[in-house]
């Protein structure tokens, strides 16, 4: 075919080569507003590499690249011994290196840990997500460790270490390890209670041999494990090592690799113990309130990854649109195209927003023991776990449609970003086990409800949508009736009170004027771009506009 007849014109340029940190106003504000003043220029210098790093070329092609090429799984070696190995690209192993080497694992060990980490893995999961399903699990295994001071001293440096060590060898003779969790089983799903490992004490005091299985177990290249099983005195929460100290691989056969619908650079596998060592941690019985605190940390990291992919979204929709031209001019000119984008750039902002308030209030509650922040997480964490990941499917498939048909095909990224969108609304507890945790902290925790209103009071008189909400949200908890059925809605409600109280108090107001007009003051439709016309989307708009 002739070269004449094939020029490309009014196609948008690839959204590559910027600073991901920089160019998110609602992410560099709230890091400043909640970090430490004498820490700001160390972190934002921090936050600026990563930030380069993962709006560069080859970040981008490593993540296309794991994407590409998910992990395969060898359960033998070539003379039919068991080896048990899950083989991953080297695009997957320099993602992990540079995750780790930016403190992805190390929040318990630096001043303002929590909130840097957050902002860190805003920035980098947009690279591609796959791969934080393991940093993830390595960062949450410390406060569940503490629950045993000696196992705490052993692996905590370990699993804090700034370098990623790859393969399975014994933990102490690496410069870091990383950790995975298996608590679900197949007759159980997410009641754990119903767990049939069954762990069988061992003459060496703390030491079990767990006979049993594990439907989904998460990262299953780890060098170790937290695992529930049933002791003589009930559900038990268990360490368990990939290698033993002698070098000896622990029994721990890999059945398969679970083919997910996203997800797909990470291994999450289905595995077998037969006579497998592992360490008690904590009390025989107390496996779920040991474990609660992972859990808890592992839930926050799903609403920063949901919010990193509406971030990655809206930026690729909002870059689009700035460069197409359409009926006579850009995308981004035209009022309903307009009104989707700031849609789209108040769920994001909103999502970011929330998801740094509550790392801040972990900080808060690791650095001066806040018995107020410990109440605020209890109600906020799962709330936002609820609303945050369920808001990001519909946004992702919105944001790909304002690419037409370009943003269907695989090269543009977007349909990766879309099914990876689910994950985080599944993993950790889905949507039904957050709205019951939050009835449960509602009922047995008063305290909770007491900080939550304190947090949002802090807005009251400022607009008087929110006050509504706020007042509408005391009517529904008010009346206990049916309240397991309504659960939902409950839970929706305080999530949205929450972000409206969060972005009155530090968005731009026309930021907050359109979130409070949209979704408290229901002046709004059941799709995006449904925003009031006479609002300032513009300036919505070019806020979320991902420059430099």
């Amino acid at each position: 075919m002739a070269a004449t007849t094939h020029a490309v014109t009014n196609q948008a340029p690839p959204l590559v080569g910027y600073d991901v940190f920089a160019a998110d106003k609602a992410l560099t504000e709230g890091v400043e507003r909640h970090l430490e003043p004498s820490l700001t220029a160390e972190v934002r210098e921090e936050l600026g590499g990563l930030g380069r790093a993962a709006g560069s070329t080859q970040a981008l092609e490593w993540g296309v690249l794991a994407n590409g090429n998910p992990p395969t799984l060898h359960t033998h070696d070539r003379y039919g011994h068991r080896v048990d190995e899950v083989e991953f690209h080297p695009s997957w192993h320099r993602l992990m290196a540079k995750g780790v080497a930016a403190g992805l694992t190390s929040a318990w060990s630096r001043p303002g840990g929590h909130l840097r980490r957050a902002a860190a893995f805003l920035v980098w999961s947009q690279v591609e997500a796959g791969h934080t399903c393991p940093l993830s699990m390595t960062h949450a295994a410390v406060p569940a460790l503490r629950a045993d001071p000696a196992l705490a001293a052993e692996w905590e440096p370990r699993l804090t270490s700034m370098v990623y060590d790859a393969g399975l060898r014994p933990a102490a003779t690496k410069a870091g390890v990383v950790f995975g969790m298996g608590m679900t089983e197949k007759q159980g799903g997410s009641d754990v209670r119903a767990n049939t490992t069954r762990a069988t004490p061992l003459a060496e005091d703390g030491t079990y041999e767990l006979t049993g299985h594990k439907w989904f177990c998460s990262a299953p290249m780890s060098d170790g494990f937290l695992v529930l099983a049933q002791a003589p005195e009930g559900l038990t929460c268990f360490l368990l090592p990939r290698v033993l100290e002698d070098g000896t691989r622990n029994p721990f056969a890999i059945q398969r690799l679970k083919d997910k619908l996203g997800n797909r650079s990470n291994a999450s596998a289905e595995v077998e113990f037969d006579g497998t060592w592992a360490r008690r941690v904590g009390e025989e019985g107390r496996g779920v309130r040991t474990i609660i605190e992972m859990v808890a940390a592992t839930r926050l990291d799903c609403v920063l990854g949901s919010a990193a992919i509406m971030r990655q979204a809206v930026a690729q929709a909002i870059h689009h649109c700035t460069y197409r031209e359409a009926f006579g001019g850009r995308l981004v000119d035209k009022p309903l195209m307009r009104n989707v984008l700031a849609d789209l750039a108040l769920e994001s902002e909103a999502a970011t927003t929330l998801a740094l308030r509550l790392a801040a209030a972990q900080d808060a509650v690791q650095d001066t023991g806040s018995e107020q922040e410990r109440a605020f997480l209890r109600i906020a964490v799962p709330a936002a776990k609820y609303w945050v990941t369920k808001r990001c499917t519909p946004m992702a498939a919105e944001a790909l449609e304002c690419l037409g048909g370009n943003g269907y095909v695989e090269e543009s990224g977007m349909p990766r970003l879309l099914r990876e969108s689910p994950l985080n609304s599944i993993w950790e507890g889905s949507g039904n086990v957050q709205a019951l945790d939050v009835l449960r902290a509602l009922q047995r925790e008063p305290q909770a409800l007491n900080a939550f209103l304190q947090e949002v009071g802090r807005a009251r008189g400022a607009d008087h949508r929110l006050d509504g909400a706020i007042k509408d949200l005391l009517t529904e908890l008010a009346d206990l009736e049916g309240i397991e059925a309504r659960a939902r809605r409950v839970v929706e409600r305080i999530a949205l009170v929450l972000q409206g109280s969060l972005l009155v108090r530090h968005a731009p107001p026309e930021v907050a004027d359109a979130f409070c007009a949209s979704r408290l003051g229901g002046d709004w439709g059941a799709a995006f771009g449904t925003l009031p016309h006479s609002l300032d989307l513009r300036s919505v708009v070019e806020r979320a506009r991902p420059v430099s």
